[in-house]
């Protein structure tokens, strides 16, 4: 009698997602997940005196689903984070969430999402994310792209000037960017270390 054969891992996984077993609706699981923990870690939230944008752990979750997703997967997760966002849901930092909170003052710094994910998703895909040295400077790279769509945002909704904008938006999260990369690194490197061990 013949037996149902277990769904086949690739042999060269490109990024983590692609170890889960290719089973029908995967990639839907995996973007559910990846909006979930983004607003999870939205709600790590620390205010920044006199600025509207807060220090969250947004950033973090983005490097995170991206590098281990890929492009495609890491992107969708962050449109369907803001759609979410947008019909109501409480999403983003503080339980919040509505069309005025996705458009307000931080809005460009979600939608900076979308680009970052893409480029850290994409290299991960050609393995930037299993080696420190390569990682660090790819996830601070990736967050200069949110703080490039983000700043201007900012400046622009608030009538900021450049400078002020990036006194409020931008100087205070070069540290924490820094610190969220390594983090990241740390974390992608040691999953991939393990999954190593259990091929």
């Amino acid at each position: 009698m013949a037996t149902a054969s277990m769904p086949a891992l690739p042999s060269r996984p490109l990024v983590l997602a692609d170890l889960v077993p290719n089973v029908r609706a995967r990639n839907v699981g995996l973007v559910l997940l990846g909006v979930l923990f983004t607003a999870l870690l939205a709600q790590v939230s620390v205010p920044v005196p006199g600025s509207p944008v807060p220090i969250t752990g947004q950033t973090l979750a983005v490097v995170l689903t991206a590098a281990a997703l890929g492009p495609v997967r890491g992107v969708a997760v962050q449109i369907v984070y803001m759609l979410a966002a947008l019909v109501g849901l409480p999403f983003y930092s503080e339980a919040s969430g509505g069309v005025d909170v996705v458009f307000g003052a931080t809005g460009g710094y979600v939608v900076g999402f979308i680009p970052a994910a893409f480029l850290i998703g994409l290299a991960a895909k050609h393995g930037a994310d299993r080696n420190v040295l390569k990682s660090v400077p790819l996830f601070i790279a990736g967050q200069a792209v949110i703080f490039a769509v983000g700043v201007p945002w900012l400046a622009v909704s608030t009538g900021m000037t450049a400078s002020q904008a990036l006194d409020a938006g931008f100087y205070p999260f070069i540290l924490g960017g820094i610190v969220k990369a390594a983090i990241a690194a740390a974390v992608l490197g040691a999953a991939w270390k393990v999954a190593h061990r259990s091929d």
